[in-house]
């Protein structure tokens, strides 16, 4: 009597099915809910009109202009996502009139820099966001973006001296900072850790 032959010890398992195509639906869900903020901001306005207007144009745009693939290897920390939508408001709101006041200051003209500023962690996510939400923030705009050594190149305005340079370049640092803590993985907050001595290093 014949049993049936055992598998071999080397014999690769079953392949696992709906595991990839899970994690892209999940990376699309992150997408599309970054550019429905994005809209948001833009109009300046969180209604439902804008709501749902940002997710017919986010949707559109992820289906017609689809965008490589981004891994989201990280979680969502709910607190720590709402830590960094409290800060990020009131420095929109700081900065708004701030740059308000130099527009309406009669003879005053503000003098703007470019810096360089190395993230900590250089992937295309954390390099997307980044660059996103200091580029909202009104007084700095993202002129370059180095996918190879992770370096933003901003144009600061309203710069008073060597100083100004490495507060806007703290806050570029804190910011990135703040978005690890709030959806990056538990690597890339130890690589935070790691790298805190140097921050504020020059590039």
């Amino acid at each position: 009597m014949t049993g049936s032959p055992e598998p071999a010890p080397d014999a690769p398992g079953p392949p696992v099915v709906g595991r990839g195509r899970l994690g892209r639906w999940r990376d699309q869900a992150v997408a599309l809910g970054w550019l429905v903020a994005v809209w948001s901001l833009l109009w300046g306005d969180v209604n439902w009109a804008n709501l749902i207007g940002g997710l017919l144009v986010g949707a559109a745009v992820l289906v017609f202009f689809p965008l490589p693939e981004v891994s989201f290897g990280g979680r969502l920390r709910p607190w720590a996502l709402l830590v960094f939508a409290g800060r990020f408001a009131v420095e929109l709101v700081s900065a708004s009139l701030h740059v308000a006041r130099i527009a309406v200051q009669p003879g005053y003209r503000p003098r703007g820099a470019i810096i360089a500023v190395r993230l900590r962690v250089s992937t295309d996510l954390n390099l997307a966001l980044t660059a996103e939400a200091v580029s909202l923030v009104p007084g700095t705009l993202i002129l370059e973006v180095d996918r190879n050594s992770g370096t933003l190149y901003l144009h600061v305005l309203d710069t008073h001296g060597p100083g100004d340079l490495d507060v806007a370049r703290e806050r570029t640092l804190t910011v990135e900072r703040r978005i690890i803590r709030a959806v990056g993985a538990t690597t890339e907050l130890r690589h935070l850790d790691v790298a805190a001595p140097e921050k504020g290093n020059r590039p």
